[in-house]
């Protein structure tokens, strides 16, 4: 039974497969534990991403490619034309949207997508500028990069986007596409974070290009990324879905190897172990990290005023887990703070101009693909 939204109520019990009577979400419902109120806006069809436009509008990005753009209550949803063919098998989707950072001047947006191509499949990034108004269009298309090599298979496209305090680079997460290998392979892009000019030119770590790496490769030994962002202090965090088990949050650093698949905190799938980080200290260890899996799905570092006591905090989405999942960062060091059960799975995590936590169900296994909007419990 689908529930109808609610306008404003201390906890939304979504309806979806793994809902019981007697359940955690039902309790922290009935307990009033959840310190937020949850506002269901708008319902999409598996969506993604999501970002904000500077007048309140959201653009959102659904699985099979289609970009949505979204009045500031919701109430107004017109596709955007111009969104080049996507490749949404498996986990194929159009992926991440972000505004460039000049973009009250130039109205571009940066995106990534995954498609079919010469060897397989692969994640590209692309900019385009947003044409608003009654028919809105993404004209000027651009592909700035694309993954090397393309390979067969649906999986671990990763895709984020995140741009650099310095205003002239912007870092673009490549997934090892369930290879393995390809991350520590240094002539790939699989299974790497990747730093690129504004124009997409490689601007990897000059030492990783020194020793023969792909001259976009910024760090390596990475799974599959599905959030990256920087803090205030300039500092680039990380989650990425482990294997069975050993979801990690990242500090990334220049240069630096975090081990996969040679260590992990989890293990393969079919049962083989995976050695543990501690049994190989050479590698760059997370700062934290999940055992049984949380399945991280989108990150922000919270900076808004509506939440005081989380600022500087991670937010993650937890699609397995169906939670919130707030982690606690001191400088360079981070904590597990809170996990939050939302009966749904959580694709996404944005923050609103006025500091309110947004989040997408990804519609997927009995989640609905709302938007939802936090506020603070009242």
């Amino acid at each position: 039974m689908r529930l109808l939204p609610i306008a404003a109520v201390p906890f939304v019990l979504i309806a979806c497969t793994t809902a019981q009577p007697g359940n955690s979400q039902e309790s922290a419902a009935a307990s009033g534990a959840l310190p937020f109120t949850v506002t269901p806006v708008a319902d999409f069809d598996a969506p993604w991403s999501m970002t904000f436009l500077p007048d309140g509008r959201m653009l959102v990005t659904e699985k099979a490619g289609k970009l949505i753009l979204v009045s500031a209550d919701g109430k107004s949803k017109t596709e955007v034309a111009g969104v080049p063919a996507v490749d949404s098998a498996g986990q194929g989707a159009l992926k991440e949207i972000v505004l460039a950072p000049d973009y009250a001047k130039s109205k571009r947006v940066y995106f990534s997508f995954s498609e079919a191509g010469q060897g397989g499949k692969g994640v590209v990034l692309a900019r385009a500028v947003l044409t608003d108004g009654t028919s809105p269009t993404l004209t000027n298309v651009e592909r700035l990069f694309q993954a090397s090599p393309y390979v067969e298979g649906n999986g671990h496209y990763s895709g984020r986007i995140a741009f650099a305090p310095d205003g002239k680079h912007l870092f673009f997460a490549n997934g090892e596409r369930q290879k393995f290998d390809p991350a520590q392979d240094p002539k790939s892009t699989l299974g790497k974070m990747l730093r690129l000019t504004l124009d997409g030119k490689p601007a990897g770590d000059p030492g990783l290009t020194a020793k023969g790496f792909h001259p976009a490769v910024w760090s390596y030994g990475h799974r599959n990324l599905l959030g990256i962002a920087f803090d205030k202090a300039g500092n680039l965090w990380e989650q990425e879905m482990g294997p069975k088990g050993g979801d990690e949050v990242n500090l990334v650093l220049p240069g630096r190897n975090y081990g996969y698949p040679i260590v992990s905190d989890g293990d393969h799938y079919d049962g083989r172990d995976i050695p543990d980080h501690k049994t190989r200290p050479e590698f760059e260890a997370p700062k934290v990290s999940w055992n049984p899996a949380i399945s991280p799905g989108g990150l922000i570092v919270y900076s808004g005023k509506m939440f005081p006591q989380w600022k500087g905090d991670l937010f993650i989405g937890g699609l397995s887990s169906q939670a919130l999942v707030r982690v606690d960062v001191t400088g360079t060091n981070a904590a597990k703070g809170d996990q939050w059960p939302m009966g749904a799975r959580i694709r996404e995590v944005e923050e609103g101009p006025d500091g309110a936590i947004w989040l997408l169900e990804d519609g997927g296994r009995g989640s609905e693909g709302r938007l939802l909007k936090l506020t603070p419990a009242k």
